[in-house]
């Protein structure tokens, strides 16, 4: 057992991580209320040491190996046997409490871990390849991707904030998944260049083939009015993710409602970039919100939840 104090720098040292390297996360995250908000730290610290573990390494064998040592790990902390190696890293022992103060479910552990598995099968199939690898042949490929790195991560953060209505919790975490699509969907049209040009794609195969392009074609947008329509039928697909999963920022417990209401409107503002401009997935860099906008996201949202709770309203 780790004392109060340790606990305390622990969490903290979670809170510095995830300001740090959220980036869109963290305009949202901040706007959780204590103690969830450290919890909800600890839950992206513990994300991005998983993800360290394969960036960081030299080769690719060394990255499998990093990955399964990360694995066996949470497996330990799961079953609540001692960690090992990584018993004093300060992430791991907030995220051990986390697990135990929120319950988290252990399903969702393992299959956010499964997608950094995808994602490393997909570099290695790509390092003797001419080409980028095509991860996803469907929608549903696509689908099963998305809920292993994103839905997971939405069905920890409900767990954490918890709900207005317990007896609503099937329904909530279906809604959850939905948004995690949603989120995940957004990143995959807005990095499709990046990825790209490092060896994969993630958009489906089966999308290519019915629009008659090509990834290659994509990434040059050599047929200018097949591509934009193209992107803006996958805009569309994750659009409906959004609109799907409206019903859960009703169903939030209220002091959590403006982290997920500022975090949605991040990504949902970064999709409509896409949805006017197709074309930027391709060209003008990175697409990004302005830090200024972002932040008026975050104090609008936290306002209307503030709001909300005085008068008795849903945000």
């Amino acid at each position: 057992m780790h004392s109060e104090a340790e606990l305390l720098r622990a969490y903290q040292t979670c809170a510095e991580v995830t300001r740090s390297c959220a980036r869109n996360f963290y305009y949202g995250l901040r706007l959780t209320p204590e103690p969830r908000r450290s919890a909800i730290f600890s839950v992206y610290a513990w994300m991005r040491r998983a993800d360290d573990q394969v960036d960081t390494a030299a080769d690719l064998p060394t990255k499998s190996l990093r990955l399964a040592e990360f694995s066996q790990a949470t497996e330990r902390l799961i079953a609540g046997e001692p960690l090992g190696a990584v018993s004093d890293d300060p992430v791991w022992v907030a995220f051990r409490q986390t697990i135990l103060e929120y319950h988290l479910d252990p399903a969702d552990l393992r299959r956010l871990l499964k997608g950094l598995e995808t994602d490393l099968d997909a570099e290695r199939c790509a390092a003797g390849s001419d080409h980028p690898i095509l991860i996803c042949d469907t929608r549903d490929a696509l689908r099963e991707y998305c809920y292993c790195v994103a839905s997971t991560v939405g069905l920890i953060c409900v767990a954490i904030w918890g709900l207005r209505d317990p007896s609503l919790t099937s329904e909530a975490r279906r809604l959850a998944v939905e948004r995690g699509q949603a989120f995940q969907l957004t990143n995959i049209l807005r990095d499709f260049a990046q990825d790209y040009d490092e060896g994969r794609v993630y958009l489906p195969a089966a999308d290519f083939q019915r629009a008659g392009l090509s990834a290659e074609s994509l990434r040059r947008w050599s047929d200018p009015q097949t591509c934009e329509a193209f992107v803006r039928d996958l805009a569309a697909h994750a659009r409906a993710h959004y609109e799907a999963s409206a019903p859960l920022d009703n169903m939030i417990t209220p002091s959590c409602v403006a982290a997920l209401s500022a975090m949605t409107r991040i990504y949902s503002g970064l999709l409509t970039v896409i949805e006017r401009q197709p074309e930027r997935i391709v060209s003008g860099g990175r697409i990004r919100l302005p830090s200024a906008r972002k932040a008026t996201i975050a104090i609008g949202a936290l306002v209307r939840s503030l709001t909300a709770r005085r008068f008795g309203r849903a945000s």
